[in-house]
């Protein structure tokens, strides 16, 4: 499958079904989980395919349940696990300063500290404990991931597309090799 257009948002992604009606367990990104019905309909991972929410109500954890217009039993809930959702930039208000939108990251070079460039921020994860940036170390196929954190991450100069990282070495500040 094709990446989305840099124009495209990451705001979600569908879980599991949820019931037998068609409902599905959405895992929202944004600041408050329910806000993923806001921004109008969201595109899936083709950038054809349009979902439109119907209703939600929110869980614990940023997630929510929710309806989408035309999926209406499990089967079809199911089929959709696994679907990530997008909204166009335009819609999304500006991030405030010292934010910054995923899509706005992905890409840009990193470098270390004295400005050399160690590689490309390839995505930004969170397995729980925060996020986390991953790059993909130049000259190899191998990814580090750095805490997005001040601590890790500097200095963020989207303008001049790069990222200065320290990436932790396995056993220091709690990261395990």
């Amino acid at each position: 499958m094709s990446a989305p257009s840099k124009n495209l948002v990451l705001l979600g992604h569908i879980g599991a079904a949820h019931g037998l009606k068609g409902e599905v367990r959405i895992e929202s990104y944004t600041s408050d989980p329910v806000d993923i019905a806001s921004y109008g309909s969201l595109t899936g991972t083709d950038s054809v395919r349009v979902f439109h929410i119907v209703s939600l109500r929110p869980l614990k954890g940023g997630a929510v349940i929710a309806t989408l217009k035309g999926v209406s039993d499990r089967s079809a809930a199911e089929a959709l696990r696994g679907e990530k959702l997008y909204v166009p930039r335009e819609r999304l208000p500006a991030p405030d300063k010292d934010e910054f939108y995923h899509a706005d990251l992905i890409g840009l070079a990193a470098v270390n500290i004295d400005g050399e460039r160690i590689g490309e921020i390839v995505a930004v994860q969170n397995f729980g404990g925060g996020d986390l940036l991953e790059i993909r170390l130049d000259g190899t196929r191998k990814t580090e991931y750095a805490p997005f954190t001040e601590a890790f991450v500097p200095v963020i100069d989207i303008a001049a597309a790069e990222v200065t990282v320290i990436i932790p070495k396995p056993g220091v500040h709690g990261v395990q090799a």
